[in-house]
């Protein structure tokens, strides 16, 4: 919903950056000593160059730089599409917020001025906003349709004007059409308030350096709803990879894209990794052992589904590992109830 329909003390709380609720959906710790080893790329939140690299109570406004699509994407269009508008709603100049100013933005790109509507926490009432999209994932992509999951750190002036940190995951739906798909609707990530309380394996995982998560993510695992498997099988991995997190829980389809099948993600069984080591699952320079070996680990880390942009051979099942268009970008691990 638009903020500035959101209760007075919801608009307060975003702004000021105080409490459990800015918590939740904000990363709540610097980039630095939570960011995985290995080089940064132009798109990643750990590069010396990205604003995220500031702390949040910096005087200097982040200026993030528009993001582009790297070596290897299939159909990299439709990624810019879906980040275009996503951009363009969670980012604005001083005195840019609201929602009809939103749709002014939405409408300059030739897109539905109306999806300005469904930006939710991302058009907070702030006077000023800057938006970073830390990469786009397919949630699913078919011949003419699909769905990219936008994850991104957005940064709201505060009172005093000084960026306050927070981000969010953005379903992004679209459909095929000439000259260019078009985006038909947005679904941010919803992860809902803090756990009053937390199990090991979450508080570890949070406090895990080699495991970076993005402010959506953050929030899936403070909320207690992830499963203990998928958290027991990140901290695993840490123990070998320096990865970075897509997607857990919120930001998902509910359901396996193209089909009627519940997704294992919005159950807060499933974890996407987009970069291992430091180089992106997508780039085609990236050593294929590198992805490999990370799949096969997840595997041995309890994952009864292990997804990516190779089929593997061997498993402890037949269908333990699989791999399709929609896992081209990143490593997708299941795990059962």
């Amino acid at each position: 919903m638009p903020a500035s329909s959101l209760p007075p003390g919801r608009r307060a709380l975003l702004l000021a950056g105080l409490g459990g609720a800015l918590a939740a959906c904000s990363s709540g710790r610097p980039s630095t000593p939570n960011s995985p080893s290995g080089p940064s790329g132009p798109n990643s939140p750990n590069s010396p160059d990205s604003p995220n690299s500031s702390p949040s109570t910096s005087s200097a406004f982040p200026a993030p730089a528009a993001w582009q699509p790297g070596p290897g994407e299939l159909q990299p269009d439709v990624k810019l599409r879906a980040v275009q508008v996503v951009e363009a709603i969670g980012g604005w100049p001083p005195g840019g917020q609201g929602v009809a100013a939103a749709r002014q933005r939405v409408a300059a790109l030739g897109a539905d001025p109306g999806l300005a509507d469904q930006g939710g926490a991302l058009l907070a009432d702030a006077p000023r906003a800057a938006l970073e999209v830390v990469y786009a994932q397919y949630g699913g992509l078919l011949a003419d349709s699909a769905s990219v999951l936008v994850v991104c750190r957005q940064w709201l002036a505060g009172p005093d004007g000084a960026p306050v940190s927070t981000g969010s995951t953005v379903d992004v739906r679209l459909s095929s059409a000439a000259p260019r798909w078009e985006v038909t609707a947005l679904h941010p990530a919803d992860p809902g308030p803090a756990a009053a309380a937390l199990g090991d394996p979450a508080t570890r995982v949070l406090a895990q350096p080699r495991i970076a998560l993005p402010p959506a993510a953050v929030a899936d695992v403070r909320s207690g709803q992830v499963h203990d498997g998928a958290l027991a099988a990140m901290l695993a991995l840490a123990g070998t990879y320096a990865f970075e997190v897509s997607v857990v829980r919120s930001g998902h389809p509910l359901l396996v894209f193209g089909t009627n099948r519940p997704s294992d993600h919005p159950q807060g069984r499933a974890f996407d990794t987009w970069r291992i080591d430091g180089r992106a699952v997508v780039d085609p320079a990236t050593p294929a052992d590198l992805v490999d070996s990370f799949m096969r680990a997840a595997a041995a880390a309890g994952s009864y589904n292990v997804g990516g942009p190779r089929l593997l051979s061997g498993g402890a099942t037949a269908n333990q590992f699989f791999s399709d268009a929609t896992h081209h970008d990143h490593v997708h691990a299941g795990f059962r109830g």
